[in-house]
């Protein structure tokens, strides 16, 4: 049977998973057994990735970490059974390569990629080919290293890959005329809001493209979450302004109540990954454990009320800027990911 594919966001609607925006990584996972299968958890090492890496290996996975900072990544993984600790930077194309080409020596099947690790309103910075820092790490990087794994998840039974997305999606569409700042004015919010929606539309194509070889995949967006280190470069001007902390620089008690915990975050990438709900349904954006409705402009956001940043944007859904988003980051990288 031909899988319905979610171009323009046709399966973008919630389908009464059980879940909701208080659930943990222990609701979603309970009864879920992973023994026997293979994750690769991108910043697997900190905040969300970390409470993931934890959730998989109690559900009896082996997981894989590639981490830019190999030492903290030992630290924090430290009495965890089942992790791996391998080297990769995301804005190196030669040390994801050599990562990629480490697995895929081993013949081995990857049941699981959760393509998580980013940044997050940092300075312009470029990486050695001149792409932009977030644009390189959150997308890019990922779409190569998912090209350069595909045999692997191929050779897995019904693999799912999940991108770990935002709501800052809704900050900005893709800029195709100029992704990397090259002839307009450096905006560190656009450019995060750009890469995030690419991780969407990588999502709706990549799961058009891999449902025949059986591979499903995922955005996710986790809440707003406490106890990240994704904002650390950020300028605290930019809270003030969304409302979020006082003149101080301190969060408002009442804002930073209704932020999600780490366990609670990291939910909805674990139920994408694993739930049997999802067996047919794919390439869809999804948020509190569940898939998130299409934001038509019906949804009033408000910074300073977390409950209300939800929803997708059509134009990080839509079937042409999705096709479109596949052909220039081949473009930009120099490879071809035939995804078949």
């Amino acid at each position: 049977m031909e899988s319905k594919n979610n171009y323009n966001g046709a399966l973008q609607q919630p389908i009464g998973s059980g879940f909701n925006a208080t659930s943990a990584t222990t609701d979603v996972i309970a009864g879920i057994n992973l023994k026997g299968k293979t994750a690769i958890i991108t910043g697997g090492y900190a905040g969300i990735g970390l409470e993931t890496t934890k959730t998989f290996v109690q559900a009896g996975a082996r997981v894989i970490v590639p981490a830019r900072d190999i030492e903290k990544a030992k630290r924090n993984l430290v009495g965890l059974a089942n992790v791996e600790v391998e080297a990769m930077d995301l804005m190196d194309y030669h040390s994801i390569n050599a990562f990629a080409g480490k697995f895929l020596a081993g013949r081995q099947p990857l049941d699981l990629l959760i393509n998580n690790a980013g940044i997050m309103w940092v300075p312009l910075r470029r990486d050695a080919r001149g792409y932009e820092s977030q644009l390189s790490t959150n997308h890019l990087g990922h779409f190569q290293l998912t090209a350069k794994l595909w045999p692997a998840l191929k050779k897995a039974d019904r693999a799912r890959v999940v991108n770990v997305s935002s709501y800052g999606h809704q900050i900005a569409p893709f800029n195709f005329e100029d992704p990397n700042f090259e002839h307009r004015q450096y905006e560190t919010l656009l450019g995060y809001g750009q890469s995030k929606t690419a991780n969407n539309l990588f999502a709706v194509e990549l799961d058009v493209r891999g449902a025949k070889s059986g591979i499903r995949a995922y955005a996710v967006h986790p809440g707003s979450v406490n106890h990240t280190d994704l904002g650390r470069e950020a300028p605290m001007e930019l809270y003030q302004q969304m409302g979020t902390h006082d003149a101080d620089g301190h969060i408002f008690p009442e804002v930073e109540k209704k932020l999600k915990q780490l366990t609670q975050g990291a939910a909805t990438t674990v139920w994408c990954a694993t739930s049997p709900l999802l067996n047919e349904i794919g390439g869809v954006y999804c948020e509190d454990a569940d898939i998130a409705e299409l934001d038509l402009g019906n949804i009033e956001h408000l910074m300073s009320e977390p409950s209300t940043l939800h929803g997708v944007r059509s134009y990080s859904v839509d079937e042409i800027n999705a096709k479109r988003l596949w052909s220039l980051s081949e473009e930009l990288l120099d490879i071809t990911f035939n995804a078949d």
